[in-house]
């Protein structure tokens, strides 16, 4: 008979049986909390090396209790699926089968059909919270068209706002957020609106506030450093646990919650030289679990190393992980229109590396990184563009920049048109920055609440430290300061307002052709890149019936183009006066094939083409 899980199990009869991996205890008892008289049950250690377990009668859900370590102290569960008080408070008992889940004939979507929306849930919502997002989810699905909302990280973490990796329960949704049944509501919401549903995961650190794990067990390993502290530990002494406490995460967010996709956070960060690989082990681990589910289940990395040993497949050697982030993309692209050349966009910058990124994903692959000063990377080895996740914006390149200025408050409104065409026509999987299809101008900066005055003062400090790295000399927002969270937040009136309707319908117009047309469509034939250096542009065949047409030029230029066979048709156009353009600019209604035509082009123009037979 396999060992009860870890955590809080409840059970049919009124019981709750409790179950921790704790090393580095000599005793463990249950402290209950809310009675007249506390209950304090010692756990046995018996069964698995280290493990103490009990079972307790007549525990209600929502019961709050700790961990009381070697009569001295006490601690919340690792596996707490619920902390109602914060990080430092107990834990409370949830019994995952009460929520009443509608989405039983849910069967997700495949992949290649995603249109991703990442979303903050405290700063995309005036209340910030999950079921505030409910509210909006007609907006984004029949509105706007995307098919599935990417949530930044849940785990609860200290005070009431965070990006969301600094969560130090990985198991509990953010109490301020609205805890377990909000995220349920949530998702279940989704699935009824048609919206699959990714939720962002940390397995390469924790935070620091609230952060009890090193009193239990060997989570953690001096062996290797990263920017947060020691790494979590994968493959040092007593790791097998550690991989457990993962993976097990990983599946319960899939199983409790009906999560479809994990994105998983800066796998780079992430050391394990073990036989196997804790990401491949987790992949195998959701794909098994998908299989039981009756529905797909996708593992999305996030990783700045450019090696495609990610997501290549076992057989050759690699994790298997069905896509990644191309940051690359974002990089030339941000490079290209804003001609920022500071921190990592030194790279960057040129038209060839666009073309590269959109045909293979990896931009730096085994060449000379001027920011590294060394060779970075590595080729895709031909990865179908489907593997790679791009975007002109997301919670980082934009919340990383000192005042954390959207590319709305970069760039002309021509060129945020131009950068929504990059990204939605490309072939591969798109990724939109809540408020960016509208040009939100609001900033989403750095913000915290920590409780701790000491690590408080240690992230403002840090903070500038970052922004006199990047020569910056003006005022830097202070992340504890509630200001600056609340300065954070959408107004989602703005897509009502000129020119912000304008960009509306064309980001609404970009993801209905995107959707509609089978040659735009990541498995819709090979795309067909050609680069015009003089005239900065960029020129893309997707199948046999479409062709776009991208200028990356500040001024007017004229393009010579042939199109082949057959009659072509403008289907889209930036120019076009409902998206904000100028009609006497629209290029020809009309082409003959086999005729080189000019086009002349606005700056960053974008066009598409049809081909009628």
């Amino acid at each position: 008979m396999p060992p009860r899980p870890f955590g809080a199990t409840t059970l049919e009869n009124g019981s709750v049986a409790f179950r921790v991996w704790a090393p580095f205890a000599r005793e463990i008892q249950i402290k209950l909390i809310g009675r007249d008289l506390p209950l304090q049950a010692t756990m046995s250690a018996t069964g698995e090396r280290h493990c103490f377990e009990a079972i307790v009668p007549n525990i209600p859900a929502g019961t709050r209790y700790f961990y009381h370590l070697n009569g001295d102290r006490d601690r919340p569960d690792p596996y707490s699926r619920f902390q109602p008080e914060g990080v430092h408070g107990p834990s409370e008992v949830v019994d995952p089968n009460a929520f009443a889940w509608s989405d039983q004939g849910w069967r997700g979507i495949p992949l290649e059909d995603y249109i991703l929306y990442e979303l903050h849930p405290g700063t995309f919502t005036p209340e910030g919270t999950f079921d505030a997002i409910i509210a909006h989810l007609n907006y984004l699905k029949r509105d706007l068209g995307i098919t599935a909302v990417e949530i930044m990280p849940v785990a609860q973490f200290p005070g009431r706002r965070n990006w969301g990796y600094d969560g130090v329960h990985l198991f509990a949704p953010q109490n301020s957020y609205g805890g377990p049944d909000g995220l349920r509501r949530l998702v279940d919401a989704c699935h009824a609106a048609g919206l699959a549903v990714v939720l962002d995961v940390v397995y390469n650190h924790l935070g620091h506030e609230g952060n009890y794990l090193r009193e239990f067990g060997p989570y953690f390993t001096s062996k290797y450093k990263t920017p947060w502290g020691d790494a979590v530990n994968f493959d040092d002494a007593g790791s097998d646990f550690v991989r457990r406490y993962v993976i097990d995460n990983a599946l319960y967010w899939i199983r409790e919650y009906h999560i479809d996709a994990l994105r998983l956070d800066a796998v780079h960060a992430i050391y394990d030289f073990s036989a196997k690989h804790i990401l491949q082990e987790m992949k195998e681990a959701a794909d098994e679990t998908a299989r039981g589910l009756g529905r797909p289940v996708y593992l999305i990395a996030e990783s700045d190393l450019n090696d495609p040993k990610i997501i290549r497949a076992p057989a050759q050697g690699g994790y298997g992980l069905d896509a990644q982030w191309s940051d690359d993309f974002h990089h030339c692209l941000h490079a290209l229109l804003t001609g920022e050349r500071e921190g990592y966009y030194q790279d960057f910058g040129r038209l060839d590396q666009m073309e590269r990124a959109i045909r293979e994903g990896y931009v730096m692959a085994g060449v000379y990184s001027p920011y590294r000063d060394r060779i970075h990377g590595s080729p895709s080895d031909g990865q179908p563009p489907s593997k790679f996740v791009v975007f002109s914006q997301n919670h980082d390149q934009t919340g990383n920049r000192v005042l954390g200025d959207r590319l709305s408050t970069l760039i002309s409104f021509e060129a945020q048109k131009l950068a929504a065409a990059a990204v939605l026509l490309a072939p591969n999987l798109p990724l939109l920055f809540m408020g960016e299809e509208y040009g939100e101008t609001a900033p989403f900066q750095y913000f915290t609440h920590y409780q701790d005055p000491i690590l408080g003062e240690a992230v403002r400090k840090g903070r500038w430290e970052e922004a006199i790295g990047f020569g910056w000399k003006g005022e830097v927002p202070d992340p504890q300061s509630e200001e600056t969270f609340q300065r954070s937040k959408l107004d989602l009136s703005q897509r009502f307002q000129e020119p912000n309707s304008r960009l509306f319908a064309f980001y609404q117009r970009l993801i209905a052709l995107r959707k509609s047309a089978p040659d735009l469509h990541p498995t819709g034939g090979t795309a067909q890149i050609k680069r015009h250096d003089q005239e900065a542009c960029l020129t893309l065949q997707r199948g046999d019936k479409i062709l776009i047409v991208l200028s990356f030029h500040p001024k007017i230029v004229s393009l010579p183009i042939s199109f082949p066979g057959g009659t072509w048709e403008r289907l889209l156009d930036s120019q076009e006066k409902q998206f904000g353009g100028s009609e006497e600019r629209l290029l020809p209604a009309r082409l003959e094939a086999n005729r080189t035509a000019e086009l002349r082009l606005s700056p960053y123009q974008a066009a598409l083409f049809r081909r009628i037979e």
